[in-house]
């Protein structure tokens, strides 16, 4: 496993050898493993189809693991809303058990293991490592401090390695082939391969599991097709919630553990959010705070109290009531959460606000400045029109316009009364012709 130079897959990028190793070197009994399957990132299933592919694997990967460091005792922690994936891994740890390959003798051996599944209660929080401990205890699910790592004193206080689904899933490829073939695939520093899911605005969605390093330009160009419709690549989200905005001047960036990093994003459990043209960096940055804002346990004042203050600002933005000043308030208190947050999902919660504020700054200076919304998304500072040139008449956009705003014959170009008009973005969405632009209020 050292020698493979696998880092786990579900965000953290920590050696998986060295955290073995480092459980393996406490002679403190019970010992336990356990696996992360609360993928609870908007727009991830890399696990949740791992779980129900290949349940097997994952058991093989925790069987290997536990005989690595001397667990007896394993446990599955599997978010609720995966009742698929809970059946089958279930299906899959009772076939086991009937074959001997768990239980009291594993394989005619002196070995001993016994698996069971955990639900998770679908809070976000509980990815991270000691949330989703405390709740297998039967706490609420909120961080630990991490002056004490989970391989010394984790489940039960008792040595614990965690290691999430994906990464698991690898490690029977890699004790069959070995680890220096599996470290000739990726990067110096991140070896092996990563499960990508790719959704939003981009032509091919889906699950791809390409060799680290690969660049974000492959990734939504020469895999995923480009973006729907041919319009202008704007930004990709990676790394979920906490994730950052990438622009297309980094598309060339290769996706590792360490590179998107130093750009203010990161690799995360690999999920990918594809957005064109018509996609507002200041209402993403919003949405993703306000996801965090309900996510977060709340138990540290700077994560707290700090994102319901982002949240206040971004709504106040969006519906056309920012003010001079706000955007650097919001890199101050991003700063904060990121130095003072007890766990990672407070010092990454900024990451959506810095990075968009970082490559899209433009877009927040228009909001507040010109009270105008450049990609049309926000409805308080954004007004519809129709290109007069660019419309073939067709008629889609009034058939879909929930107001019955827009009106005009066949074959003629249509028009929207404003008055009438929610801004929605209906009309823009279905057009075919890019007939449909956008104003200020």
């Amino acid at each position: 496993m050292e020698r493979s130079g696998l880092r786990g897959k579900g965000g953290a990028g920590f050696p998986a050898g060295r955290k073995w190793r480092s459980a393996a070197s406490y002679d403190v009994w019970p010992k336990y493993i356990v696996c992360n399957g609360d993928e609870g990132d908007p727009g991830a299933f890399m696990d949740g189809s791992t779980m129900e592919g290949s349940p097997h694997a994952v058991i093989e990967g925790m069987i290997i693991g536990a005989l690595a460091i001397g667990a007896e005792t394993g446990v599955l922690y599997i978010r609720d809303e995966y009742a698929l994936a809970r059946e089958l891994i279930q299906h899959a740890i009772d076939d086991a058990y009937a074959a001997g390959i768990l239980g009291e003798h594993i394989m005619g051996s002196d070995h001993k293991l016994d698996l069971s599944i955990v639900r998770g209660g679908g809070a976000f929080v509980c990815g991270e490592s000691t949330a989703l401990m405390n709740s297998i205890e039967g706490k609420v699910g909120e961080p630990r401090p991490k002056y004490i790592r989970s391989v010394q004193s984790g489940l039960f206080e008792k040595p614990t390695v965690l290691n999430n689904v994906e990464t698991l899933a690898s490690i029977p490829t890699i004790l069959a082939h070995g680890g220096e073939e599996y470290a000739k695939l990726g990067t110096e520093k991140s070896k092996g391969t990563k499960v990508f899911a790719m959704v939003g605005k981009i032509k091919h969605t889906g699950l791809v599991e390409v060799p680290m390093g690969t660049t974000l330009r492959t990734l939504i160009y020469d895999i995923g097709g480009g973006i729907i419709k041919d319009r202008p690549f704007k930004a990709i989200q990676t790394g979920g919630p906490s994730g950052g905005c990438i622009p297309e001047s980094l598309l060339d960036l290769p996706v590792d553990f360490d590179t998107l990093v130093e750009y203010g994003a990161m690799m995360g459990s690999g999920g990918m959010i594809v957005m064109d043209d018509c996609s507002c960096m200041v209402e993403v940055a919003r949405y993703y705070i306000d996801f965090l804002c309900e996510e977060s346990c709340g138990k540290c004042t700077p994560c707290r109290e700090g994102l319901r203050q982002m949240r206040y600002i971004l709504n106040e933005i969006c519906e056309g009531r920012g003010k001079e000043g706000d955007v650097e308030l919001l890199e101050e208190i991003g700063h904060m959460m990121q130095d003072a947050s007890l766990c990672a999902l407070g010092r990454t919660a900024p990451n959506p606000v810095l990075t968009t504020i970082k490559f899209f700054r433009e877009e927040y200076e228009a909001h507040i400045g010109e009270r105008r919304c450049p990609a049309g998304v926000c409805a308080a500072l954004t007004r519809f029109a129709i290109d007069p040139q660019a419309c073939k008449g067709c008629g889609m956009c009034a058939k879909a316009c929930p107001t019955e705003a827009i009106s005009g014959e066949r074959k003629q170009p249509y028009s929207i009364e404003p008055a009438a008009c929610i801004a929605c973005g209906s009309c823009r969405e279905i057009c075919n012709f890019n007939a449909v632009l956008t104003e200020g209020r």
